[in-house]
């Protein structure tokens, strides 16, 4: 047990003193730009989903006559 609490000390101080964080306004303007692409992302999938499920139920309503 004591294992594990050395070595979450340890991890904690690694993170204080040796990491360097980005800066608060770059990491909001990160997190604003992935999330602005992922919805972007995702309405161009949804769209072409949308297509291929129309073309896909044509092509079953034409040879099924």
């Amino acid at each position: 047990m004591a294992g594990i609490v050395n070595y979450v000390k340890e991890s904690f101080g690694e993170l204080k003193n040796n990491v360097t964080w980005t800066p608060w306004s770059e990491a909001q303007s990160l997190t604003i730009l992935v999330a602005v692409f992922s919805i972007i992302f995702s309405l161009a999938i949804w769209g072409v989903d949308s297509v291929f499920s129309k073309v896909v139920s044509f092509y079953f309503s034409v040879i099924n006559g």
